[in-house]
């Protein structure tokens, strides 16, 4: 079965990505440091698979299980979610969404500026 991620903004799903998997990667605004989680799409939820970040500092610290890894800290993670929401910042960049077929910043996915939810597509 091929999954679907959806990408929705002011309520109505404005597009749909055929993906198993994808990252949602970012720049924290205080540290300007890089963060990335990747996820799995299923059926009726997003599932966190691994989070890493390139630094620490500023509520952005590693849990102790993480290990330093070509510059990363990396930590497995298993949080299941119905969806994720996001805020948009004006203090920093947008997000960038990773699936296999390439990267592309999360609100020109979303058509809109704002909040942007993302969920498992359903039916």
């Amino acid at each position: 079965m091929v999954h679907a991620l959806c990408i929705v903004a002011l309520g109505v799903v404005q597009t749909t990505l055929p993906a198993e998997t994808f990252t949602l990667a970012w720049e924290h605004s205080v540290q300007k440091t890089r963060w990335e989680e990747r996820y799995a799409v299923l059926d009726d939820a997003l599932v966190l698979v691994e989070a890493r970040v390139q630094g620490s500092g500023a509520g952005m610290e590693a849990p102790p299980e993480a290990r330093f890894d070509h510059g990363w800290w990396r930590w497995n993670a298993t949080a299941r979610l119905a969806e994720l929401t996001l805020a948009a910042s004006a203090f920093t960049a947008d997000y960038e969404l990773c699936t296999p077929d390439g990267c592309r910043a999360l609100a020109g996915l979303a058509r809109a500026t704002g909040a942007v939810t993302l969920r498992p597509c359903r039916g």
